[in-house]
């Protein structure tokens, strides 16, 4: 059943997003719903949970300043696939 609902937004944002929803042959109210349902879903709520945890742990470890991930990287990937 839908229901409808009235919101208040700056009126530049609305035009973008019109703009954005008739670029994309979509109505602007199926895109707000499916954000929203988005913003619902347990599914979210769980990977964001997991997210925070990540970003506690940033800054606890400390990497030289010369360290290259990139080389570090592609030592690991060789000698995973050639090994």
């Amino acid at each position: 059943m839908n229901t409808k609902l009235t919101l208040t937004l700056d009126k530049n944002v609305i035009e973008s997003a019109k703009k954005y929803a008739r670029k994309r042959d979509r109505s602007l109210s199926d895109i707000v719903e499916n954000y929203l349902k988005l913003l619902s879903d347990d599914k979210t709520h769980q990977r964001d949970k997991s997210d925070s945890k990540i970003q506690k742990l940033k800054g606890s470890f400390k990497m030289p300043k010369d360290f290259d991930y990139k080389e570090t990287l592609s030592n690991i990937l060789i000698k995973k696939h050639l090994i």
